[in-house]
């Protein structure tokens, strides 16, 4: 498949540059994904989706504020770190110019508060770093750190909260798993009173969601892997659930990509933690979920395919067309749709 095939044309005035006051109040587009119908409805009717016995799975990752901005030793030129993941004896990063950091090379971030030696180099901007430090990384990076937001967004984000999931809790991630954005205590609180389970998985959202696909044929692009977790009751959960022929609805692709790698790798939900680098793009066979809640996404990326796979891209396309005609916002602050299959 060619990488043109999952361009759309969308007004910059449609990106959504900040949360709303209320998160639940965002629009959904519902989504019939075998017939294609939508319908026009608020994030809070969401729950009209759900039946008791259900699941609603949502990725508890918290966002760190790994974005950093400090000085080459050697000569003072300003560096952007973006830290992505832990690796052995250090972090994978984003760095900004890359060519100025090479193995050996020093960045200092708030007068020394933080210092990274480069320790090995890659392609695509992409460097292992050490990092030296006093204290709990964490609390220094809530120090020296900005919240990662991605470059489509310009306006300043005034409560760093907002970037964040109301369940967030396990740090680790380079981006929020949007579509969660969109949940209230309060809205969690009436799916449970439905009969709806709530389960939660986390995978650390680094490189292999928000980097671009950059070959035109699709099936040439490599997803940079990304660390997740599921424990044993939450497996438990799942297998229960499906046997009782309830349905897992999967809270944005970050969760989805973890539920199908755990069962593309087990053949049915399992405890398991480790490393995904899953591309689900259409003709891919889901064998985890059965709806899918996610935000709308950028033109030509791998969320956009991982979409259509779940439905197929005409009519995704389609639904984007309605979306953009109907002034829904876009992408990390933007509205959400579920795409869902009717049961009548």
């Amino acid at each position: 498949m060619k990488l043109e095939e999952f361009d759309f044309n969308l007004p910059h005035d449609l990106i959504a540059q900040t949360p709303l006051k209320d998160r639940a109040s965002s629009r959904l587009l519902a989504l019939e994904k075998k017939s294609g119908t939508v319908s026009d409805k608020t994030f809070e009717d969401v729950i009209d989706f759900f039946n008791p016995g259900d699941v609603l799975v949502l990725n508890d990752t918290k966002v760190l504020p790994a974005r950093l901005y400090g000085i080459k030793e050697e000569t003072g030129a300003k560096i952007e770190m973006l830290l992505l993941k832990p690796v052995a004896g250090g972090y994978e990063v984003l760095v900004k110019p890359a060519k100025k950091i090479s193995p050996g090379t020093v960045v200092s971030f708030g007068d020394g508060l933080l210092k990274a030696v480069c320790t090995d180099s890659f392609d695509e901007g992409i460097k292992h770093v050490e990092l030296k430090h006093e204290g709990v990384l964490e609390n220094v990076l809530d120090a020296l750190g900005e919240m990662p937001l991605p470059p489509y967004i310009k306006e300043t984000l005034e409560d760093k909260e907002r970037y964040q999931t109301v369940y967030a809790k396990h740090s680790g991630s380079a981006a929020a798993p949007t579509a969660g954005l969109h949940f209230t205590d309060a809205l969690l609180e009436k799916i449970k009173a439905k009969g709806v389970h709530i389960a939660y998985i986390t995978l650390h959202v680094g490189l292999g969601t928000f980097r671009p696909v950059s070959t035109d044929v699709i099936e040439d692009h490599k997803m940079h892997s990304e660390f997740y977790i599921m424990d044993h009751p939450t497996a438990e959960l799942l297998n229960t659930v499906k046997s009782k022929g309830g349905k897992i609805i999967s809270v944005g692709t970050t969760s989805t990509r973890t539920l199908e790698t755990i069962v593309r790798d087990h053949g049915k939900f399992t405890e398991a933690s480790g490393f995904t680098d899953i591309f689900i793009y259409p003709g891919f066979e889901y064998r985890a979920i059965d709806a899918l809640i996610t935000n709308f996404h950028l033109p030509k990326s791998s969320l956009m395919m991982l979409v259509s796979a779940f439905s197929d891209k005409e009519t995704i396309m389609a639904a984007y067309q309605h979306a953009i005609n109907e002034s829904y916002r876009f992408f990390s602050f933007g509205d959400a749709m579920i795409i869902y299959e009717d049961e009548t």
